[in-house]
């Protein structure tokens, strides 16, 4: 007979089996508390499960639930409402929570840091706190505002217009609000029916299925694949030629929190792994709600189905690598591992470069990702010129970015700004992706394509000690509402590119060595 286990969560006493499940699997899939989520488990380097125990955070997803027996849980559930409730308007207000999958766990490092400080809260605690954790959509910046600013008062806004800025900027349906950095944006594992079957992927091209959870994974019987100590070659040669511009980039993982997810019922309809935030277009492809569909149907009961962080990295599409050259007249040739409608995306925006698709062994691309291929060969063309025309994208979106005393500068003009707060939010956050993009990311993936890249802080993503600041003008327009964040996520490339001294190969290490850089 197994033990069990008896600890207290948000001030009532539980008692769970002593199974040798995680604390996140435990407070998740037994206690129903959904605020905490799971973005690697069980790497435990997102952030995304943290909880207090005894009052002090912790990663819950790579604690025992037998490590806390006989202790006290807090999760944001527990926190007090008007703490609660003054988080949630203090990260909306700062336009520091887009999807709103990573805030709950960051709330929890803030409001256990704000705890234990005095009067004074520096930006740069904040800062150093958040190295337990990865956000992929807003760039720090608001987070670390909303840290600065938590307790003010919220002005009053139009959250349908904010909606409609967000949808524009995300390409997919979306909901604005304090509620959503409290966790509750309805992600497709969060709204799975209790007693639903789980089914894991086993690594052969099948799926192993439990009760919960860490049944599934037993079922499974995967070993954790881990990062690579090993650098590869660049993907891709350059074409041939004496070349006034080069620019090469090797495969990048999109890197999204919420990993794909869904579930069904059988004869139902799944659910979308889209929930409130689109991946950077990484998920509009996503198998996984047709699987639920199949196995929900063949087992005559709901099933929810998950990807890892690691089946997210070897079976999510990545973006593209390309190898550009391009003489001073602006012609020139784009290589990109073939990938279906890049020439288009590239064409959309740059007529007078021909494209070069080359079949490689290596992990799906997507052009659906974040100006695949149209910001490769609009950043490159950017290094003809002097960097201060500004980057328009196929969307209508234009923007312009410069350095100046370690700052980004950035303009936008994108029609009517709907809401500041979320065209603000946005433009720093894919700021921060571009700036990442450019001086750090890069995965190593084989010469058989296998990606050897495992863990999700072996992506290169720039954590917010190290993202420079931000400031962001949203020029005044009448026009209709158009994407800005995509051109701003070209123009703070181009600009980070320049500032390094355009070395041909990306990433680039920071470019700290320029005086018109951070």
């Amino acid at each position: 007979m197994t033990a069990a286990l008896e600890f207290t969560v948000d001030g009532r006493s539980v008692e769970v089996s002593d199974d040798g499940a995680s604390l996140m699997e435990v407070l998740r899939d037994r206690l129903g508390i959904r605020t905490v989520k799971d973005g690697c488990s069980p790497q435990g380097q997102c952030g995304c499960c943290t909880v207090w125990v005894d009052g002090k955070p912790r990663v819950s997803c790579v604690t025992p639930a037998r490590r806390v027996a006989g202790r006290e849980i807090t999760t944001l559930a527990g926190l007090p409402s008007d703490t609660r409730a003054d988080w949630g308007e203090a990260f909306c207000a700062a336009g520091a929570s887009q999807c709103g999958f990573c805030t709950p766990g960051i709330i929890m490092r803030l409001a256990g840091l704000d705890a234990r400080l005095d009067q004074d809260h520096p930006r740069s605690s904040a800062a150093t706190a958040l190295a337990a954790h990865l956000c992929r959509c807003t760039g720090w910046q608001t987070i670390l505002e909303a840290w600065e600013h938590f307790g003010a008062d919220a002005p009053d806004r139009d959250w349908a217009a904010a909606a409609r800025r967000a949808e524009i900027e995300g390409s997919v349906a979306q909901t604005v609000g304090p509620d959503v950095a409290l966790g509750e944006g309805g992600f497709a594992d969060d709204t799975g029916p209790n007693g639903a079957l789980v089914a894991l992927s086993d690594g052969r091209g099948g799926w192993a299925l439990g009760e919960t959870v860490a049944e599934a994974r037993a079922v499974a019987g995967k070993v954790q694949g881990r990062r690579t100590p090993t650098e590869l070659p660049m993907p891709l040669e350059y074409p041939e030629g004496d070349w006034a511009v080069r620019l090469r980039t090797s495969w990048v993982e999109p890197a999204y929190l919420e990993t794909d997810a869904s579930w069904c019922a059988p004869g139902g309809e799944p659910a979308s792994p889209l929930a409130n935030g689109g991946a950077f277009g990484a998920k509009l492809a996503s198998p996984l709600p047709e699987v639920a569909r199949r196995l929900a149907d063949e087992h005559g009961r709901p099933v929810r189905v998950l990807w890892s962080r690691e089946d997210s990295v070897r079976h999510g599409p990545k973006r593209p690598p390309v190898a550009i050259g391009i003489n001073a007249d602006g012609q020139g040739v784009v290589r990109v591992v073939r990938t279906p409608g890049v020439a288009d995306a590239v064409a959309s925006v740059l007529s007078a470069l021909s494209v070069e698709e080359v079949d490689i062994a290596g992990p799906p691309t997507s052009v659906a990702i974040r100006g695949a291929g149209w910001v490769e060969a609009a950043v490159a063309l950017s290094a003809l010129g002097d960097g201060s025309q500004p980057i328009t994208s196929p969307g209508g979106g234009s923007a312009r970015a410069e350095w100046h005393q370690g700052s980004l500068r950035i303009q936008v003009y994108g029609g009517e700004p709907l809401d500041e707060v979320v065209l603000r939010s946005y433009c720093i956050g894919a700021a921060h992706m571009a700036y990442s993009w450019v001086t750090s990311e890069a995965l190593t993936v084989g010469p058989d394509g296998e990606v050897h890249d495992l863990t999700i802080r072996s992506f290169g993503v720039v954590p917010a000690s190290r993202m420079p600041p931000v400031e962001v003008e949203i020029e005044p327009s009448e026009g209709p509402p158009v994407n800005c964040s995509d051109a701003v996520f070209a123009a703070v490339a181009a600009a980070t590119w320049r500032a390094a001294g355009h070395p041909p190969d990306w990433p680039t290490g920071r470019p700290d060595a320029h005086s018109d850089s951070p």
